[in-house]
């Protein structure tokens, strides 16, 4: 099999499960915050809060997406696979390519660092460039074949993860804040699932105990009424459906 045709069939099998691989690095970055401590205090508020604004700033970057998603939108996963009736070119589409992939790096960048090592930070980087790359191609190339012409005359300015300009197109609909919290409450909360884990590792290294830090447990509290109340919403009412919208994924 040719070099090119190996790489799309393996970023298809990294599209199809893309939400769920990036946990794979849980229980690295667990062993990493009971082995290494060469970042600032883990209890420091200000390196907390460091690591938890990259990460807010990841699900801001992903709210700006799909809160102004359109019905029909490109890239929709169905059990025959991809699904695409219009191109998204506006909005976040009007900077890069790929938001919801950037916006998942940077979610996941603060939680690595406040792991405790910058070279585990490093490492995930490079390893989340290789994998969003080859899911990209497949994504990419299925839109080529959807779009042709309209593809590339859109991808020609438009980078792949890093802009090159902030000059934002209105993508004409309006922001739907329940559109967002429909999709994006399952992954705030593993967000801060994943702090207060980490915040276990680091007790458990220092004290041989497992312990969580009080503004930690705080906030795992907080989160997790907040998770339940929303799930009941979602499942037992349509509050959070929106006209000319639809739940992608």
């Amino acid at each position: 099999m040719p070099l090119v045709e190996d790489l799309e069939k393996r970023g298809a099998w990294l599209f199809r499960w893309r939400s769920f691989l990036p946990l794979v690095i849980v229980p690295f970055a667990l062993a990493v915050a009971y082995f290494d401590d060469n970042l600032p205090e883990f209890t420091d508020v200000k390196w907390i809060a460091i690591c938890a604004s990259i990460s807010l700033f990841g699900q801001i970057i992903r709210a700006l997406t799909i809160g102004y998603v359109p019905k029909g939108t490109s890239g929709r996963n169905t059990s025959e696979g991809q699904v695409a009736i219009t191109l998204n070119t506006k909005g976040m589409y009007s900077l890069v390519r790929h938001p919801l992939y950037l916006g998942n790096y940077f979610m996941w960048l603060g939680i690595m660092l406040y792991s405790g090592s910058y070279e585990f930070a490093v490492i995930i980087t490079v390893a989340f460039w290789i994998y969003y790359t080859l899911i990209a191609m497949t994504e990419e190339r299925y839109l080529i074949g959807q779009f042709k012409d309209e593809y590339f005359s859109w991808a020609e300015g438009v980078p792949a993860f890093v802009p090159k300009k902030l000059k934002w197109t209105h993508p004409g609909v309006f922001f739907s804040m329940k559109n967002v919290i429909k999709r994006e409450y399952n992954g705030v909360f593993a967000v801060f699932v994943s702090f207060a884990v980490l915040d276990l590792a680091h007790n458990y290294r220092e004290q041989h105990i497992l312990d969580m830090s009080d503004h930690m447990q705080f906030a795992l509290t907080i989160s997790s009424v907040c998770f339940l109340v929303l799930r009941t919403i979602k499942k037992r009412t349509k509050w959070l459906d929106v006209a000319g919208r639809e739940y992608v994924k």
